[in-house]
């Protein structure tokens, strides 16, 4: 599966609900914000150690899975109403972190 037929399945199933009027930049960053929050809440208590093996209980992991999902999901429709390539930005993004950022030089 790609990013742009991930984006056209949520567009269709958007389309099919007719939430396209809902689907502005504005609600869409504020339900990604969300989504992201819900995320953060599994992990809000967590020790580092129990952070690492929260995929271990299945339970947690499913929560966890939906969470990202739901994330990606709204991240997708962002970049599809702002017309944004999410994996563009993100590879010219990592071109300026690697300018700003240089690995030290090796001994």
């Amino acid at each position: 599966m790609d990013v742009p037929t991930l984006q056209r399945r949520l567009a269709d199933f958007a389309a099919a609900r007719d939430w396209q009027p809902y689907h502005t930049p504005k609600n869409l960053v504020s339900a990604l914000s969300v989504e992201a929050s819900e995320l953060v809440e599994i992990f809000q208590w967590l020790t580092p150690d129990e952070s690492a093996r929260v995929m271990a209980d299945p339970e947690t992991a499913h929560r966890v899975t939906d969470e990202v999902a739901d994330v990606l999901a709204y991240l997708l429709q962002l970049c599809e109403v702002l017309d944004i390539d999410p994996l563009a930005a993100l590879d010219a993004k990592i071109d300026r972190n690697e300018q700003r950022f240089p690995a030290p030089e090796k001994p």
